[in-house]
């Protein structure tokens, strides 16, 4: 039998058990998918136990993304350019990490709204999420990406540290900048924890829109958060972040257990079945 799992600390909260148990009942495949808590200090030695007791790999979730960076042998050109990891692939050379998160949220999108064509997109956030989301808006065709934080400085050095990797032209600067910037923008992702679980929202004036523009947010706990439902009251087409949770998965389960999922709109409500138990 196959094993992979999901570390993290916290990790009780992780949809992924639910993700790649549908797809092991789906496939018929001889596997099991575990969460598996290590505190930070003790990530390292889990790591090794896990190879030692033949897991095919891991999926990393916070706060762990970077640690597993740093243990890889060998990480992916996104991996590299995001400075973060979020799958593990153990094998005999050792440990191969790969960055999926920014695959998951450009599949999502595409899948939504289709390419940007050279259009303007805004990110909002300059944290670890951002990075990855930044690189999504690249790939997926963005011709200029706001990026907009708190902390001005913040998003000045995050771009700073991606335009060598990045054909989009990066445009820092601070959430302030909004109501001058946002009409420009067909598509918005919010990549702050705002919104999440009881967080206050960013609470930010929708109405300097154009009305065609595309709202996403990466948060999928609660499903609609308040910008997205404030979103689709004014009309606007809205992504939520079950996309990017379940198109991200997809090279992991592939790595994992040797078969490529499909996402479909039955694993869409079996995630959604999950959030409403909860």
């Amino acid at each position: 039998m196959k094993r992979a799992g999901v570390i993290g600390w916290p990790v009780a909260h992780s949809l992924s058990p639910v993700l790649h148990g549908y797809w092991l009942k789906q496939y018929c495949i001889d596997g099991a998918y575990e969460k598996i808590a290590a505190a930070p200090e003790d990530f390292a030695v889990t790591i090794q136990r896990l190879r030692e007791e033949g897991f095919s790999g891991v999926n990393v979730t916070v706060p762990h993304k970077e640690a597993a960076f740093a243990l890889a042998n060998n990480n992916d050109a996104v991996a590299q350019s995001a400075g973060a990891t979020n799958l593990l692939v153990f094998n005999d050379g050792g440990v191969s990490g790969r960055n999926t998160d920014a695959y998951g949220l450009m599949a999502s999108l595409k899948s939504e709204t289709g390419t940007l064509d050279g259009k303007t997109a805004m990110l909002l956030g300059a944290g670890g999420a951002a990075r990855g989301a930044l690189l999504s808006l690249d790939q997926l065709g963005a011709g200029t990406i706001h990026l907009l934080a708190r902390d001005r400085a913040k998003a000045q050095a995050l771009a700073a540290a991606l335009t060598p990797h990045t054909k989009a032209k990066i445009a820092p600067g601070a959430l302030a900048d909004w109501n001058s910037v946002a009409g420009d923008a067909a598509l918005i992702v919010n990549s702050t924890s705002a919104g999440m679980g009881n967080n206050a929202p960013l609470g930010l004036d929708l109405s300097a829109l154009s009305r065609d523009a595309a709202v996403c947010d990466i948060v999928y706990h609660p499903l609609e958060t308040a910008l997205l439902k404030d979103a689709k009251a004014r009309g606007h087409r809205t992504i939520d972040g079950l996309g990017m949770l379940m198109h991200q998965a997809v090279p992991s389960f592939e790595a994992f257990f040797g078969h490529n999922p499909d996402v479909t709109p039955g694993l869409r409500a079996a995630l959604v079945a999950a959030l409403d138990a909860r």
